[in-house]
């Protein structure tokens, strides 16, 4: 790796201040001194930064709508082996480097938890010493930025390019490429009696590439992350522009022009409540598919790399399906750049092609009406049309007349272009993300698929990049497993097992409650600065943090609540532990229900932490503008990880095994990848409740269980599920209403009140083991202990062996 010494860096630092802003480091802003600092940083790296070498070695490169990258300052210092000698220099300068760490905005480049997982997979892979590289959109605005106002959530735009360019990224004008729109796309016959593919009156944009780095822990090894940005053709394409529409029209036409391409890289995941919305997003799903397909075979061509070669040297990655284009564009530029025949180019395509399935909720699988993709990708339609009348004939073949069968599998249907379906079919690998995820696939969701082709469907366990959200995030814990077990873990987590042998050890665990309770107290201060709420580092810090959807069930975590509080009211000496729920989640603007549900949790909030009965001991907080900087704060603070999904619609998860990693204690359904923690941590170190997945698929067969007979049998049940409309919460109006109706007039589709009095139980048990600290702590400890499995350093090794790389090729 690079050595800086820290007088090497001083130097380097006050000559970029000066080359940059023409001033001494003593007279900078923190945010021109983080901008000075990422640029000696890049400048140290350059020479290992070198790029993708395909002649050399098989690239792999992961399509995703999303890189949640967050922060990545303190990453990269953390990896580069260079934090210490760059913290020196620093306060020698008299700068504190955590003041500049908190100073970077956070990337808006994803959502949750599947840009997440894009970003801990880029570092893995560098980690692990591959070249493997990433394909996305520069978004300039992301996803939001949540504010609350009388407790419900207010979308503001998220600009986390307000300063101009971000520091980590280069922009690289010379490997710009040129996406196609609309026009007209035909086949013409020539004289020898062949065909040529004819597109023409297209609408071209310009995919502009910026490229982040993403560096490897104490390796060699720097990969890129190639994010494209949406332009407006400039003069040096004027050779691709002389088929293109309306290139001499008005000025009128030139500003419809600059809009329909600058719009596409606007905005992460435009509202597809409305057709508008749709198109857009199947233009953006497009543009960067296209991009990073022409992208890979510039550099195949540079590296003398045939195309005959491709499935040798290049794996591409699917993940979700938003990128299933890159089936479609590869089989164009093959058939109609390359010249290959159909046969042979759908064979290299179905060879290089691979796909996570991440969901099974159906609105989750993605649909295209085929009038929209006709006109908007007329070319691409063609080939996805002739490729779903093969799949036919081939079904046809198999199933005979069993139209049934045919028409489910099918990738064109009833109007619509099914990209799962297109996934499957045009990939030659399909992994779920979760045993149990994987299971329900083959055996109830894509059944049909997996029984005709079961060779292609394994699983692949999701995980997380312990140098992020451990070594980097909890420095405390991370110190002391190295000092009780040396470093070997930091490289490979499965020798976090060592840590075993101190589970009877009362010095470690005492030291474990300790460290626990300083990132409870950074934590309590962090919310006392931003929301002004005062909450007690004794109390138990129970955390839900994630996505705002009705499956993941934040709605039963506040019922539960509603519940203790009135257990608080009716017997002024109820025994509780002081307990303070945190909850950390955003909500897609078109989602109604979601956001009544927060505002449901912050109007409970208001109700009970200013009621002087409770006595404080209950508090509850929903942190504001949830995202991967504030996860990191909220991490190693956790006590309880409530990962309380219901039972078969959580894929996987990652913040279970994140919070699991920094020693909180799980609160699960036997959902996702909580069977996996289970099996690993043993199921008496978590607290289980709920139903189990056969007994959810059994109850969805017969139509759900009566939540009506339900809450009118139950007092207590009915009491808080009044609460939503009887007044009793102050303001909650509208709202509670429409999450009454979920539960109550429509049935309770997630089985929050089936699972209640299973949940309070276990919430009981939660409590008990509390007041045994010694063995509470042990239990922390001992998840930690188990959570090695679950990085993605595995992951990206069983990618590796089992789907990117053949046998002896690596």
């Amino acid at each position: 790796m690079i050595t800086i010494s820290k007088k090497k860096f001083k130097h380097a630092f006050k000559s970029k201040m000066y080359s940059l802003y023409a001033q001494p480091v003593e007279e900078a802003s923190k945010d021109e001194i983080f901008r000075v600092l990422c640029c000696v940083i890049k400048d140290f790296i350059a020479k290992e930064w070198v790029g993708t070498r395909i002649d050399k070695e098989k690239a792999v490169f992961y399509f995703s709508m999303e890189f949640l990258i967050g922060r990545q300052l303190q990453s990269n210092l953390l990896n580069l082996d260079v934090e210490h000698e760059i913290e020196e220099g620093l306060k020698e300068l008299g700068i504190d480097l955590n003041e500049i760490i908190e100073t970077e905005p956070d990337p808006g480049l994803g959502n949750g938890g599947l840009g997440r997982l894009a970003a801990c997979f880029l570092d893995s892979m560098a980690s692990v010493g591959i070249s493997g590289h990433g394909y996305g959109i520069r978004y300039k605005y992301g996803l939001f930025e949540q504010k609350f106002v009388n407790g419900s959530q207010v979308e503001l735009p998220d600009n986390w390019l307000k300063n101009g360019q971000y520091p980590w990224e280069t922009v690289r004008p010379n490997r710009a490429v040129v996406v196609k729109f609309e026009g007209d796309a035909y086949l013409k016959q020539r004289a020898d009696g062949n065909l040529d593919v004819v597109h023409e009156n297209y609408i071209p944009v310009m995919a502009m590439p910026y490229d982040i780095p993403i560096i490897g822990y104490e390796n060699h090894c720097i990969n890129t992350l190639r994010l494209w940005k949406s332009e407006i053709l400039n003069r040096d394409f004027s050779e691709v522009n002389k088929n293109a529409k309306n290139q001499n029209g008005s000025y009128e036409d030139a500003l419809k022009y600059k809009y329909y391409t600058e719009e596409i890289s606007q905005v992460l995941y435009p509202n597809d409540s409305n057709y508008a919305g749709r198109l857009l997003r199947l233009k953006q799903e497009y543009f960067f598919v296209s991009a990073g397909l022409q992208d890979i075979i510039r550099k195949c061509k540079k590296n003398k790399v045939s195309m005959r070669d491709l499935p040798k040297k290049v794996a591409i990655h699917i993940n979700d399906t938003h990128p299933t284009l890159c089936i479609p564009e590869l089989m164009r530029i093959l058939l109609d750049e390359e010249g290959f025949s159909w046969d042979e180019a759908w064979d290299i395509t179905t060879r290089v092609m691979s796909y996570t399935n991440h969901t099974i909720l159906a609105e989750a699988l993605e649909k295209w009406p085929v009038e929209m993709m006709k006109k908007l990708l007329p070319r691409i339609y063609m080939i996805i049309e002739e490729i779903d009348r093969r799949y036919v004939e081939y079904l046809q073949s198999k199933y005979h007349d069993d139209w049934g069968k045919i028409n489910y599998m099918r990738i064109i249907n009833n109007g619509e272009v099914r990209m799962a379906h297109l996934c499957i079919r045009g990939s030659h690998s399909v992994n779920g993300v979760a045993k149990l995820h994987t299971e329900i696939l083959k055996h109830e969701e894509l059944k049909d698929f997996y029984n005709d082709e079961p060779y292609k469907f394994n699983n692949k366990t999701n995980g997380i990049a312990h140098r992020r959200w451990l070594m980097s995030c909890n420095k405390e814990l991370s110190d002391l497993i190295t000092e009780l077990i040396g470093d070997g873990w930091k490289k490979d987590t499965s020798k976090l097992k060592d840590l075993e042998k101190y589970l009877d050890n009362k010095k470690v665990l005492d030291r474990v409650g300790e460290i626990k309770y300083n990132n409870k107290v950074k934590l309590a201060d962090y919310i006392y600065e931003k929301q002004g709420i005062k909450v007690d580092p004794n109390s138990i810090f129970d955390v839900q943090i994630k996505r705002l959807h009705a499956y993941k069930r934040q709605l039963l975590n506040v019922l539960h609540i509603l519940y203790l509080y009135h257990e608080i009211l009716d017997n002024p000496e109820f025994e509780i532990i002081p307990r303070t729920f945190i909850f950390g989640a955003k909500a897609a603007p078109g989602y109604y229900l979601a956001k009544c549900i927060i505002k449901l949790i912050n109007s409970v909030a208001d109700l009970i932490n200013n009621d002087p009965r409770v006595k404080d001991k209950v508090k509850v907080v929903f942190i504001e503008n949830y995202g991967v900087s504030i996860a990191e704060k909220i991490i190693p603070a956790a006590n309880v990880s409530e990962q309380i999904s219901t039972t078969t619609k959580e894929a996987s998860g990652t913040g279970n095994m994140k919070l699991m990693m920094n020693g909180a204690i799980t609160m699960a359904t036997m959902d996702g990848a909580n069977v996996e923690i289970s099996e690993r941590v043993g199921k008496e170190n978590m607290f289980i409740f709920g139903l189990n997945a056969e007994q959810v698929l059994e109850y969805n067969k017969c139509g759900g269980y009566s939540s009506k007979d339900l809450y009118h049998s139950d007092r207590k049940i009915k009491r808080v599920v009044d609460d939503l409309i009887n007044g009793f919460i102050p303001g909650l109006g509208k709202d509670g209403i429409a999450i009454y109706d979920s539960l109550i007039t429509y049935n309770d589709e997630y089985f929050v009140l089936r699972d209640f009095y299973s949940y309070i139980k276990a919430q009981k048990s939660l409590q008990e083991l509390y007041r045994n600290q010694d063995l509470w702590n042990k239990i922390s400890l001992k998840n930690t202990a188990c959570s090695g499995f679950f990085s993605s350093d595995r992951t990206i090794e069983e990618y590796i062996n089992d789907i990117w790389f053949k046998e002896g090729e690596r």
